[in-house]
C-alpha cells in the first residue's frame, strides 16, 4: 500500500501518532486510505448537497474495506460570478483545484480517490489532478438541477439571463423579471440544461471515470446517494484489481469523449478543458479534432439551452450510456477503451436502451448530421476559434456584417442595453482572453442580452473570452492569438466587415493582408488589467484558449 509510505515501520512512528490523533484504529492502519475530494460548499447550489453524497461515498469505502478519508476542493459558482471581477476568477480555480489535490494526495500518501466534484471547473480540475496521480480513481457528481417552471414552460438559468435582456428591451416588467427568479432553478444541483457543469459530468462517464449516470441523475435523487455508495465500492474494486486512472484517461477515451460532446451538444468550454485534460496524460490534444470528428459525428441532442429538453430528460431517456451506444453501432467509439467498472466501454452499453427518440435522436434521424462544436480558422482567428454550432439557428450559421469593437464586456453590455446594437452587426469583445483577462471570462450576459432583445437571430458575438454552456447563438469564443498578446483580433476597427462561415469552419476579417500589417506595427500591449495576486501570477504563465489556457510549466 502506497500509504505504508506515510504509517508503517518505525520511521513513521511519529505519523503514527497522528494518525491515532485523527481517530483512526490499528486496524484501519492496515487497510488502504481513499481520499474522498469533496466540493462541499455553503455559496454553490450545485455543491450545496455534495456532503450527502460523500458520507454516502464514505459508507460505501468502508463496506468495500477501504478507510475513507475527506480532504476539500474549492469552486466557484459561474452564476453568482458573472458579470464582475469574481467571473476573473472561475477559470482560473481549476488549476487551483488540480495543483491542490496534487498536493493533499501526495502529502498524505492516499492509496486511492474519490473525486466529488460538480460545477465547471471542479470536474475538469479533478479530472487533471487523476491523470497525474495515476491512482485507482472513481468520479461521482453532486448530479443536475431539476428545471424550473414558469408559464407551464420548463426553463433554466439561460432563461433567467435572458428575462433580464427582455426587460431591457422592454419586452418583460419587473415583475416577470421576478417571476422567473423565483422558479427557474427550483432545487440544489448543477444547472439544469447542457451547460459547462453538466457537459463535463458526462463526458466523464465518456471517458470512462464515473459510473452510469454520473452526468444526468438529478442531484435530489435517492438514486444519487446509491450511485455514490457504489463509486465506494468501484474505488476498492479498482485498487484491488490495480486499475488506474491512466489506464482509463488515455488518448482513445479522450477522443471518445470529444465524439459523445458532439453528439450531446456539450458547452464550448469543454474545447477547454479536454485539452488540459488530454496534457495531463502526455496528449497534444489539437483542437482542430473537433472538426473530422464534428464532420463523422450526428448530433443527436438538443437540450437547453439549444432546445427544450433537460437533464431530467435525458436521464429518463437512457442517459450517456443510451447516447453512447448510438454512436457505438455506427463505429464512431473505441468500445475498447477501459473503465471505472473494471469493464470496456462495450461492455458496459452493450444494453443501453434509448428510451425516448425525441430526447435522444437515433443516428438515422438526428437534428444535424454534423456534430454540436465547430472550429474556425481564417486571419482573424490564425490559431483557432470555438462555436457551438448546435444552438446557432440555421440563418446565422453563414453571416457577414460590420465589426462593433468593444474592449471590454462592461462596454458592449452597455451597448446593446443601450440600443445602439442592430440587425446585422457582429459585436468583438476582446482583451478578455486568458492571459488579458485575466482569466477569460465567460460572455453569458452579453449573448442572453443580445438573444433577450430579439437579436439573436441576426447579430453574432466574437471574443477572445469564452461562453457559459447556457449561451446561444452564433457566439464565437477561444479566438487565439488573443488580442492581449497582440493576435489579429486586436487589430479590428470599428465598421471593419467580418464574415463568418460555419459550414466550412472559416472566419474572414476582410481586410488586407497590408493593412493588418500596417496595424500591427502600430499595435502597443496594454497594460496588465490586474498586478497583484494570483490573477498576475496567472497571467504570467497561461498560455491561449486554442491550448486550454494550461499553465506553462518553467524550465529548469
Amino acid at each position: 500500500m502506497r500509504s505504508d509510505n506515510a504509517r508503517a515501520g518505525m520511521q513513521q512512528a511519529p505519523a503514527r501518532s497522528l494518525f491515532n490523533a485523527l481517530g483512526f484504529t490499528s486496524e484501519e492502519m492496515k487497510k488502504p486510505m481513499v481520499g474522498i475530494v469533496s466540493s462541499y460548499n455553503e455559496i454553490v447550489p450545485g455543491h450545496m448537497n455534495i456532503d450527502k453524497i460523500v458520507d454516502a461515498v464514505k459508507l460505501g469505502v468502508a463496506e468495500a474495506g477501504g478507510v475513507p478519508v475527506v480532504f476539500p476542493a474549492i469552486a466557484v459558482c459561474d452564476g453568482i460570478a458573472m458579470g464582475h471581477i469574481g467571473m476573473k476568477y472561475s477559470l482560473v480555480t481549476r488549476d487551483l483545484i488540480a495543483d491542490s489535490t496534487e498536493c493533499m494526495a501526495l502529502a498524505h500518501q492516499f492509496d486511492a480517490l474519490v473525486m466529488v466534484p460538480n460545477c465547471d471547473k471542479n470536474v475538469p480540475g479533478l479530472l487533471m489532478a487523476a491523470a497525474r496521480l495515476d491512482l485507482p480513481t472513481v468520479f461521482v457528481s453532486g448530479g443536475p438541477m431539476l428545471a424550473g417552471h414558469v408559464g407551464g414552460q420548463k426553463r433554466s438559468l439561460s432563461s433567467m439571463f435572458e428575462a433580464v435582456g427582455a426587460h431591457a428591451a422592454g419586452n418583460m416588467s419587473e415583475e416577470e423579471v421576478e417571476n422567473f427568479v423565483e422558479n427557474v432553478c427550483p432545487t440544489c444541483g448543477s444547472c439544469s440544461g447542457m451547460y459547462t457543469a453538466n457537459s463535463m459530468n458526462c463526458l466523464t462517464e465518456a471517458l470512462g471515470m464515473g459510473l452510469r449516470g454520473n452526468g444526468t441523475i438529478p442531484a435530489v435523487y435517492s438514486e444519487r446517494i446509491r450511485l455514490a455508495k457504489r463509486a465506494g465500492y468501484a474505488v476498492m474494486d479498482m485498487y484491488n484489481k490495480g486499475i488506474t486512472a491512466r489506464q482509463i484517461m488515455t488518448k482513445e477515451a479522450v477522443l471518445n469523449a470529444l465524439t459523445v460532446d458532439m453528439a450531446l451538444g456539450c458547452s464550448t468550454n469543454s474545447m477547454l478543458h479536454l485539452p488540459a485534460i488530454a496534457h495531463e496524460i502526455g496528449f497534444d490534444f489539437d483542437i482542430e479534432f473537433a472538426n473530422p470528428i464534428s464532420e463523422k459525428t450526428p448530433n443527436l441532442c438538443h437540450l437547453a439551452p439549444a432546445g427544450p429538453t433537460y437533464m431530467e430528460d435525458l436521464n429518463e431517456a437512457g442517459g450517456v450510456w443510451a447516447v453512447m451506444k448510438e454512436l457505438a453501432d455506427i463505429g464512431l467509439l473505441n468500445t475498447d477503451c477501459l473503465t471505472v467498472t473494471g469493464k470496456t466501454v462495450g461492455e458496459n452499453i452493450a444494453n443501453a436502451i434509448n428510451k425516448n427518440p425525441e430526447v435522444i435522436r437515433p443516428v438515422d434521424n438526428p437534428y444535424t448530421k454534423t456534430g454540436g462544436l465547430a472550429v474556425l480558422k481564417g486571419n482573424l482567428a490564425p490559431d483557432g476559434s470555438v462555436v457551438k454550432r448546435s444552438a446557432v439557428v440555421p440563418e446565422m450559421l453563414v453571416h457577414e456584417g460590420p465589426a462593433r469593437v468593444f474592449d471590454s464586456e462592461e462596454d458592449a453590455i452597455a451597448a446593446i442595453k443601450g440600443g445602439k446594437i442592430v440587425e446585422g452587426d457582429v459585436v468583438v469583445i476582446r482583451y478578455e482572453g486568458p492571459k488579458g483577462g485575466p482569466g477569460m471570462r465567460e460572455m453569458l450576459n452579453p449573448t442572453s442580452a443580445i438573444a433577450g432583445m430579439g437579436l439573436g437571430s441576426s447579430v453574432a458575438l466574437i471574443t477572445d473570452g469564452r461562453f457559459s454552456g447556457a449561451s446561444r447563438g452564433a457566439s464565437i469564443g477561444h479566438v487565439s492569438p488573443e488580442a492581449a498578446v497582440g493576435g489579429p483580433i486586436a487589430l479590428v476597427e470599428e465598421g471593419d466587415i467580418i464574415a463568418i462561415d460555419i459550414p466550412n469552419y472559416t472566419m474572414t476579417l476582410k481586410v488586407s493582408d497590408e493593412e493588418l500589417a500596417a496595424r500591427k506595427a502600430k499595435w502597443q500591449p496594454r497594460e496588465p488589467k490586474v498586478t497583484t495576486g494570483y490573477l498576475r501570477r496567472y497571467a504570467a504563465q497561461v498560455t491561449s484558449g486554442n491550448r486550454g489556457a494550461i499553465l506553462r510549466t518553467p524550465e529548469f
